[in-house]
């Protein structure tokens, strides 16, 4: 299978070619992101590989289909960005890679969390200018703190283990309570009651209409005074100005963000040398309780190669027709 893969990264393209030797797709490799301008690159081609910031369209979708395109790999588990509905009219078929390292997403939450709890990267700065004073870098200790973890699937439930080892009691909230879970001591509540009892809360559940601005003026409202809040999922779980005003006023103590709601036009590139127009991730980043990385969190050589064979599985099944074990459908 001929297969136009869109969004390219140096690590993806080297962890990609080290699985293709063993298999009988033939990849081009495409540096521009996948949109109405270039859907045209994958006339050609049989399969579209596209990652989380490219917006898959109903004018997207119906370009690649017009360019031939009835298969499409996602090489990142969220499918927010793709118009199911019209890629079902139009026939093509969609796979995800669903799990493909949650520990090292889980990892990522618990390294904001202690960064920022600790402020090692106010420390960091601070020693490499010859600046040893402690002054204004006391933290607090994880152990004892209460942890809401909104959200437990595979990441959620590898998040838990962490924070229960650290000696934190956790609270949770899921649609689908998980029972082996709540042998180890994790308690199900309320939405709202896990957002108002927990001294830290992560967030590691899907972006749906329903969890849209889950974190928003009216849901801050409650929560404890100085809450810690850390989202490795998506970034339109949390409403960035309501956020902002929450750092503010105090009611946010730690903010630590992986996503961001308009990170499209932002993250995955080199801005160093451009001034940065969105004034609302420029805001975020003058507070010195608040720490951003750019979509970073699965980035481990483990995820990556779990990624690569994952979505080299789902173009094999795709090729050869019937069930897709890892479809997302309507």
């Amino acid at each position: 299978m001929k297969v136009a893969f869109f969004n390219t990264k140096p690590y993806e393209q080297k962890s990609f070619e080290a699985q293709l030797k063993d298999s009988d797709h033939e990849f081009t490799f495409f540096e521009a992101k996948l949109d109405k301008e270039t859907a045209k690159l994958a006339e050609g081609h049989d399969a579209v590989c596209s990652f989380v910031n490219d917006y898959l369209t109903p004018l997207v979708l119906k370009r690649l289909k017009n360019y031939g395109i009835e298969n499409i790999a996602l090489r990142c588990a969220g499918f927010n960005q793709v118009n199911l509905q019209t890629a079902k009219e139009l026939g093509i078929r969609v796979c995800r890679v669903p799990a493909y390292s949650p520990e090292a997403v889980a990892e990522h939450a618990m390294a904001l969390i202690l960064a920022l709890s600790r402020k090692t990267h106010k420390a960091f700065n601070r020693v490499r200018e010859n600046n040893f004073s402690l002054v204004g870098l006391t933290g607090f200790n994880l152990h004892g703190k209460t942890v809401g973890v909104i959200g437990t699937g595979g990441i959620g439930r590898a998040f838990i283990r962490l924070a229960q080892g650290f000696g934190c009691k956790v609270l949770a909230y899921d649609l689908y309570p998980n029972s082996d879970l709540e042998a180890t001591g994790v308690k199900y509540q309320p939405l709202q009651e896990v957002l108002d009892q927990s001294d830290i809360v992560s967030l590691h559940c899907p972006l749906t209409p329903e969890t849209h601005h889950l974190i928003n003026k009216q849901s801050l409202s409650t929560m404890k005074d100085g809450v810690t809040i850390i989202n490795t999922s998506r970034g339109g779980l949390i409403n960035t100005k309501d956020a902002i005003m929450g750092l503010k006023q105090k009611k946010i103590g730690f903010l630590g963000i992986d996503v961001y709601e308009q990170e499209e036009n932002i993250f995955f590139q080199n801005l160093s040398e451009e001034i940065l127009l969105d004034e609302q991730i420029a805001r975020l980043m003058s507070f010195p309780n608040v720490i951003i990385t750019g979509h970073q969190a699965f980035l481990t050589q483990e995820a990556l190669a779990e990624i690569t064979r994952v979505t080299l599985f789902n173009l094999d099944q795709m090729e050869k027709g019937g069930v897709l074990d890892n479809e997302v459908k309507v």
